[in-house]
C-alpha cells in the first residue's frame, strides 16, 4: 500500500476522521470545497468514474470519449484495480455502481 509510509501521520489521521464525520452530501460540498481546488476534486471523481467505467468492461476510448481522462490516467486506475489494495472496488461495491 502506498500510504503505509504514512501510516501513524497525524495530520493524514486527522484527514481520514474529518471525512468519515462527515454526514451529509451538504458537508461533503462545504469541506472539499475548502480543501481541495476544483481541479482536485474533479480529478478525484473522474478516477472513480474511470474505475466504474472499467469495471463495467468499456474500452480506454469509451472511457477518454466521456470522462476526458488520459490514457495515463486509465492505466493507472486498471493498475489500482488489478493490482492495488483494492480500495476503488471496496467503495464501487458500496455504492453498487
Amino acid at each position: 500500500m502506498q500510504l503505509d509510509k504514512l501510516r501513524g501521520d497525524k495530520t493524514l489521521e486527522q484527514l481520514f476522521e474529518a471525512v468519515l464525520a462527515l454526514q451529509t452530501m451538504e458537508e461533503c460540498y462545504q469541506f472539499f470545497d475548502d480543501l481541495a481546488t476544483v481541479n482536485e476534486i474533479q480529478s478525484l471523481a473522474q478516477r472513480l468514474e474511470v474505475a466504474r467505467m472499467l469495471r463495467k468492461g468499456h474500452t480506454y476510448s469509451q472511457i477518454e470519449a466521456e470522462t476526458g481522462a488520459s490514457t495515463a490516467t486509465i492505466s493507472r486506475v486498471k493498475r489500482c484495480l488489478n493490482y492495488g489494495t483494492d480500495g476503488y472496488n471496496l467503495i464501487l461495491d458500496r455504492l453498487n455502481k
